[in-house]
């Protein structure tokens, strides 16, 4: 089984003004530069075949490239945790993008997501019912924002999860034309 998702990664000096973002409060997990992408499409875990059938597929789809910027920070809180955030803006060339990953998804068997495309970058976690420091976070970084930045690729990744965390490997890159 392949454990799989769309993404993608955001260039080196964004992902550096992330990392500069992030503080160090032990309550929060916080991810590493290598973990830093936008989840077009999590796919989950697929046989060898669906994999392949949908390196293909995507292979085939077009897409012309477009900006985004960072902008602001948010929280999900889940029963037993949560994420921080960073926002993404504008998010109708991505939601189109995704739309495109969905359907391609659709059409090689994959079932179709059920939750709702919220575009953003996980920076940290935690485990519990709340955490203040999240709540801390959110209000130092509120006005985190970047430049535009090119968005004229995606990737197709293939997650390993260890006790140590996940790690990420590119499967296949796909570009904008």
């Amino acid at each position: 089984m392949h454990r799989l998702f769309v993404a993608i990664r955001p260039p080196e000096d964004i992902r550096d003004a992330l990392i500069d973002a992030m503080d160090d409060g032990p309550e929060l997990r916080w991810v590493g530069d290598e973990q830093l992408h936008l989840t077009l499409r999590f796919v989950g875990e697929v046989e060898q075949p669906t994999a392949d059938d949908l390196a293909t597929a995507l292979a085939r789809m077009r897409f012309e490239a477009f900006e985004l910027r960072l902008t602001g920070v948010g929280r999900f809180d889940q029963r037993n945790g949560g994420a921080v955030w960073a926002g993404i803006e504008p998010k109708a060339p991505l939601a189109a993008l995704a739309s495109k990953v969905e359907r391609i998804c659709q059409e090689v068997g994959i079932p179709a997501e059920r939750r709702a495309f919220h575009p953003h970058i996980t920076l940290a976690r935690w485990k519990g019912r709340s955490s203040r420091a999240a709540d801390a976070f959110v209000e130092r970084a509120r006005s985190l924002s970047s430049k535009p930045f090119a968005v004229d690729r995606f990737i197709l990744y293939e997650s390993h999860l260890s006790r140590h965390g996940p790690h990420y490997e590119a499967m296949a890159e796909y570009e904008a034309g």
